[in-house]
């Protein structure tokens, strides 16, 4: 039985926090390796926040600056101060909607995954699943991915199909979409905590639960 000590993580979220309390259930069950040291959001009123103060996670509001869709300096840095206090090891992102870059991507360069609401390499970007819908395609789905410095570019972890069914709105695709993503998340994020993924370059290898 391997005995090595669950992997260290913080949670980056601005919204509901759906992944998060799936992640959070899994870890309470005994059935995910990690221990999540901390919930950091963009958005004050952010209700992952108060999922993560229920279950005594330590959970902060970090003010992301003055750009709209990344971090600014100063906020990159007061970021990188709290997971480093916290002794943070890897980084998942929840809905979390800045772009990452510079210094905390680099520093945690292969180690900050993230899950997208469509099957990537389509329809990357807000609102992915309207965009399967105004395209038509019969299928679409999440994936779980590294984080890179383009937008919803990184290496593909995992994925899992959802139909596009006749009446659909983009309400019920979303949430089918979304009842997906809290079922392939924990499974994949277990998977890296017991370094069962391998990833060189573009290819990843240890890992097929999710395809």
């Amino acid at each position: 039985m391997d005995q090595s000590p669950p992997l260290r993580i913080a949670v980056l979220g601005s919204g509901r926090g759906s992944n998060f309390v799936a992640l959070a259930e899994a870890v309470r069950s005994r059935a995910l390796p990690i221990d999540i040291r901390l919930v950091i959001s963009d958005v004050e009123s952010a209700p992952i926040l108060i999922h993560a103060r229920y279950r005594d996670i330590q959970a902060h509001f970090i003010p992301p600056g003055g750009f709209r869709t990344k971090l600014d300096e100063a906020a990159e840095a007061a970021y990188l101060a709290a997971l480093d206090e916290a002794g943070v090891e890897f980084i998942v992102l929840a809905g979390f909607m800045r772009i990452l870059k510079g210094p905390l991507l680099h520093r945690f360069a292969g180690r900050v995954v993230n899950i997208h609401p469509s099957l990537l390499p389509a329809f990357p970007g807000l609102n992915a699943w309207q965009q399967a819908l105004d395209y038509g395609v019969k299928v679409t789905g999440c994936t779980v991915h590294l984080v890179d410095e383009g937008v919803d570019t990184g290496p593909i972890l995992a994925q899992r199909a959802i139909p596009v069914l006749d009446g659909d709105t983009a309400i019920s695709l979303h949430e089918r979409i979304q009842m997906a993503e809290r079922d392939l998340y924990p499974e994949v994020v277990g998977a890296l905590a017991r370094k069962e993924i391998q990833v060189r370059g573009r290819l990843t290898r240890g890992f097929s639960g999710g395809r």
